[in-house]
């Protein structure tokens, strides 16, 4: 394996798929941004941030066609991969505009369900190693998102570039919506109404709240052990008043599983239980409600078969193949 990575293969002459896709988003959002500009808090460095990435990109394929290899495929993915931690927050530079929705979405959990999932779900199950599980699952999704790219890394490397094209087009769907669709959920919103009028389905708008107070107070006091700190460090870090609508924590590890059958079904066994467990902590830890996780779930089969169709339509390229009967 170590030797195969450096060994030269056949070098698509362009951009590979994942890398026009994510130079279409930096389009997009570059657009927005001069459209918005006037009411940004930043415009400039945000403008700075996208060219230095677009700089980045050609870079990367000029290294791949000094040397092609596994190992230049491999840095020239991970790249595009590792950008998606910087889209996600930069969604909140733009919603941050718009009013807050959470009073709306509150209202209709409490229609449907007459009462807050996400406010009982820790409550019913307050025993320390009942979080510890569903905060593990919580804190596997990244780990989810690499294991699969692995796999197909190792088992099938005609597939790899379209897996990350996969999942990376699913990630920009997704962070469409919350742009236009400002959801900062029930670990934001509940902490910013407060307890009573949670307890009562008093759900108040917020207008621009959000746009002020970013602080987030995690929703489970329940337990303090390591997979609870993670996720509370990992929030603390990279978490926004944002994304909340649809939840794209199932949306997208339901893709990976959709892919990981892709591989073999034992890869598929393997992360059922954090599957599972990352579902239900959406809810428990109280980062999305429980509509946003239903609807995440029933939105991945459409945007997962239309990121295979785009793929087919638009950005097929040399290293790439369709997907062969198992």
């Amino acid at each position: 394996m170590a030797l195969n990575l450096f060994k030269k293969i056949e070098a698509p002459s362009g951009l590979f798929a994942v890398e026009k896709i994510n130079l279409l988003y930096n389009l997009f959002t570059s657009i927005l941004i001069f459209i918005l500009f006037d009411r940004m808090g930043h415009p400039g460095s945000m403008l700075a941030d996208r060219l230095l990435i677009v700089l980045m990109t050609f870079g990367m394929m000029l290294l791949y066609r000094v040397y092609p290899c596994k190992m230049t495929t491999l840095i020239r993915i991970a790249v595009q991969m590792a950008l998606l931690s910087y889209w996600y927050p930069d969604t909140f530079e733009f919603n941050r505009l718009f009013p807050n929705l959470d009073y709306i979405f509150a209202g209709v959990e409490q229609h449907l369900f007459g009462c807050q999932p996400a406010a009982l779900f820790c409550l019913k199950f307050p025993n320390k190693w009942v979080s510890e599980c569903f905060n593990l699952g919580y804190f596997s999704y990244y780990p989810m998102i690499i294991i699969v790219g692995i796999a197909f890394f190792i088992k099938r490397f005609d597939l790899f570039e379209k897996w990350s094209f996969i999942v990376s087009m699913s990630f920009f769907i997704y962070y469409i919506i919350f742009i236009f669709v400002p959801v900062a959920g029930p670990q934001f919103y509940y902490p910013a109404i407060g307890a009573e009028d949670v307890a009562a389905g008093i759900f108040p708008a917020l207008g621009s709240y959000f746009d002020y107070n970013c602080t987030l107070f995690p929703g489970s006091e329940i337990g303090h052990g390591f997979f609870h700190h993670l996720v509370v460090a990992s929030q603390t870090v990279g978490e926004r008043p944002t994304a909340a609508f649809p939840s794209s924590h199932v949306a997208v590890s339901t893709i990976l599983m959709i892919l990981a059958g892709k591989i073999h079904r034992n890869l598929v066994c393997f992360l059922l239980p954090f599957y599972i467990l990352l579902c239900g902590a959406t809810v428990y830890i109280q980062a999305h409600y429980l509509t946003d996780a239903i609807v995440g779930f029933v939105t991945s089969f459409f945007v997962f078969f239309l990121s295979q169709w785009a793929y087919r339509k638009w950005f097929v390229t040399p290293i790439s193949c369709e997907w062969r009967e198992r």
